[in-house]
């Protein structure tokens, strides 16, 4: 299935045009994502390794879920899916404000090499966190072509992954994530 994402301008505004996944980064057309960080009830932190086999950060650790969102898509709705499909974590309706929230938005610019094609990243970064989650890492679901591990950490393990730089770079997220949570 071809993925079609809404195309956006430099201020994140829809533009009403439509574009493959494919075709928004060999242009390097504006486009949302969204990522979220979830925390089980005994404050530790879910991540996940990317595969070996994505186009970016492979084998890197990352937050619990992240993606695009498709045309059509609201983001929270992106959120919702991403994180059942790729942890198998679902996000109830019923979760309080406390628990789940919105916590920046960042535009992002790169551009990266792979197999010999260009790519050309620009995106807005919808970044929301999940606190008190009952997680069980024996009940969760990998979206294997995503997904290769995962497993929690402490706040104080996460702080160590970013200085060592295992992880996804979400610098923006992170930093209002650790006011947060410190």
């Amino acid at each position: 299935m071809i993925e079609m994402i809404d195309v956006l301008d430099e201020n994140g505004v829809k533009t009403g045009e439509v574009a493959t996944r494919t075709e928004v980064h060999q242009r390097g057309l504006w486009h949302r994502i969204v990522a979220i960080m979830i925390v089980d009830e005994k404050k530790r932190i879910l991540l996940q390794q990317r595969s070996n086999d994505r186009i970016t950060n492979p084998g890197k650790w990352d937050i619990a879920a992240a993606g695009h969102v498709d045309a059509g898509e609201d983001v929270l709705l992106t959120i919702m899916r991403e994180a059942k499909e790729e942890v198998g974590v679902e996000i109830s309706d019923k979760c309080s404000a406390e628990d789940f929230r919105y916590v920046t938005c960042y535009r992002e610019e790169k551009s990266f090499e792979h197999n010999g094609e260009d790519f050309i990243d620009k995106q807005f970064n919808d970044c929301f966190l999940l606190k008190n989650q009952k997680i069980d890492l024996a009940n969760v679901r990998l979206q294997e072509s995503e997904v290769q591990a995962v497993k929690f950490c402490s706040l104080e393990e996460f702080k160590q992954m970013m200085r060592d730089g295992v992880l996804v770079n979400r610098k923006p997220f992170y930093d209002d994530i650790l006011k947060i949570l410190d």
